[in-house]
């Protein structure tokens, strides 16, 4: 007889079956500038700007191009272009006409797909099998959506008096940089009105193929216009005299600056702001279905969105085993090259998003909370953190109150459904919640009492631009998707 093996059974699992070999995305059919202005009036216009950024791949720490920052001025002529292509065009012609630009738009977004998935993940960090399965279809999919209710106002709103808003002001944040942009641009759109949006200065590469893209399918000049920049951007936005309509995706402190600036001129106003999302797992939950979802709401995203599930509510007499499976699964995690096919866990945006996650995770050591993490090989360049998670939190720590953004999961307990409602709303923030549970009557009676704009259950973290999307308390106010998205930029009386 051979020789006995000595490999435990976690090994022969999660040892050398699991080893994959590299599956690298390829890059070379991307075609980036080497520097960036912006789209203002159906032009490419800021090219010899002297005030620049550059943009950063964040897996290498590669410069990918240089992006010039639109000031007060710049800001002005892109308001004035959309003011008027609103004026003179794009509120007078028909919904059908155009639906006819925004499913052109969603069309092209298909055909450039593969290009376009690449370029996020090359500047946002995120795998490439996120951008490429999720994001960029899911924008794609808004652009059809919308240009199915662009002829169809007056059945969503019946015997009401509708008519667009004029020109929307649009901020949106790094880590849906598509997606985002399709989430405020479409329904603005298709409800008649026109735009001036400005993407993070983290991931402005995607939204100008955008530009490209709206080019392309023949837009009228000015009905969309894209300007890069930082904060002083966008609150030259916000503050400017002829904009209607603010929409800000972003965190909450920004967004109550917002909130005072826009106060008391008349201007419409919604924000999706931080959250501090709570998976509640009961114990007649399925067990293996609820651990995969709590690797999907915080890890398969690295925590970038606002509405991760970064706090797990387990029930006490299943504590153990959740976590021990929660555990072992988290040690197959690959973190590594984004662009890489097999990576479940890509590179944080930036170096100071690295900083904030490292800071607030010291501070759940510090405060007594246990931390986990799975070993694996960080690359050595790049911004990369290992998936994490905390037991014996309490709700006063700062992991269990703050938005970490980050792949960080606090892990708290409760007896009763009860007790756990009260742990979930335990929060500032109020935009997502999953919930666990085989009976269908626990899931609507605990949903119900949830303090959050979003209610998974025995899912999460799924997205349909048929359905609304949006928070209560500091979450912000408003949604988006679905009929009520339209809302947001329809004046009905």
């Amino acid at each position: 007889m051979g020789k006995q093996s000595t490999k435990s059974v976690k090994d022969l699992l999660f040892g050398d079956l699991w080893e994959y070999a590299p599956a690298p995305q390829g890059t070379d059919f991307v075609e980036l500038d080497e520097r960036y202005g912006h789209y203002i009036g159906g032009e490419f216009v800021g090219l010899d700007s002297e005030e620049t950024f550059d943009t950063i791949n964040p897996a290498t720490e590669e410069k990918l191009a240089t992006i010039s920052v639109a000031d007060e001025a710049t800001v002005d002529r892109a308001v004035k272009a959309a003011r008027k292509a609103y004026d003179n065009h794009w509120s007078k012609i028909s919904g059908a006409e155009r639906a006819k630009y925004l499913y052109r738009i969603a069309r092209m977004i298909q055909e450039k797909a593969r290009n376009l998935a690449v370029v996020e993940t090359m500047d946002g960090g995120k795998p490439i099998k996120e951008s490429r399965d999720v994001d960029i279809p899911l924008a794609a999919a808004h652009f059809f959506y919308y240009a199915g209710w662009a002829d169809k106002l007056d059945y969503a709103f019946p015997g009401a008096t509708i008519k667009p808003l004029g020109v929307a002001g649009q901020v949106i944040p790094w880590n849906f940089p598509l997606l985002m942009a399709a989430w405020k641009i479409a329904p603005a759109l298709a409800a008649g009105n026109t735009v001036v949006i400005k993407p993070a200065e983290t991931t402005p590469l995607t939204a100008m193929l955008l530009a490209q893209i709206i080019d392309e399918a023949g837009l009228p000049p000015g009905v969309v216009n894209i300007v890069n920049g930082a904060g002083a951007t966008g609150a030259a936005i916000v503050n400017h005299d002829d904009i209607d309509k603010v929409a800000f995706t972003g965190s909450t402190q920004v967004g109550k600056i917002i909130q005072r600036a826009v106060a008391g001129t008349g201007k419409k106003l919604t924000l999706e702001l931080g959250g501090k999302g709570a998976n509640i797992v009961f114990d007649d939950a399925p067990i293996d279905q609820a651990v995969e979802g709590i690797i999907n709401g915080i890890f398969f995203n690295q925590g970038h969105v606002c509405c991760a599930g970064s706090r797990l509510l387990v029930q006490e007499n299943i504590a153990d085993e959740v976590i021990a499976k929660l555990k072992q699964r988290m040690s197959t995690l690959i973190v590594g090259d984004p662009l890489d096919k097999n990576t479940d866990v890509g590179a944080i945006n930036s170096r100071e998003q690295l900083d904030r996650i490292t800071e607030l995770v010291g501070s759940g050591v510090d405060e007594g909370a246990q931390k986990f993490q799975p070993k694996c090989a960080l690359p050595d360049t790049g911004y990369f953190f290992a998936p994490t998670i905390f037991t014996d939190v309490t709700p006063s720590h700062r992991i269990a109150q703050e938005e970490i953004f980050g792949p960080v999961l606090s892990v708290l307990t409760f007896r009763t459904p009860d007790e756990a409602v009260k742990k979930a709303n335990n929060t500032p923030y109020g935009l997502a919640c999953g919930i666990w549970s085989d009976k269908g009557s626990k899931l609507f009676r605990v949903a119900g009492a949830l303090k959050a704009g979003v209610i998974w259950g025995n899912t999460y973290n799924k997205f349909d631009p048929t359905s609304p999307f949006g928070g209560y308390k500091e979450s912000g106010f408003g949604r988006e998707g679905g009929v009520q998205g339209l809302l947001a930029y329809l004046e009905v009386r």
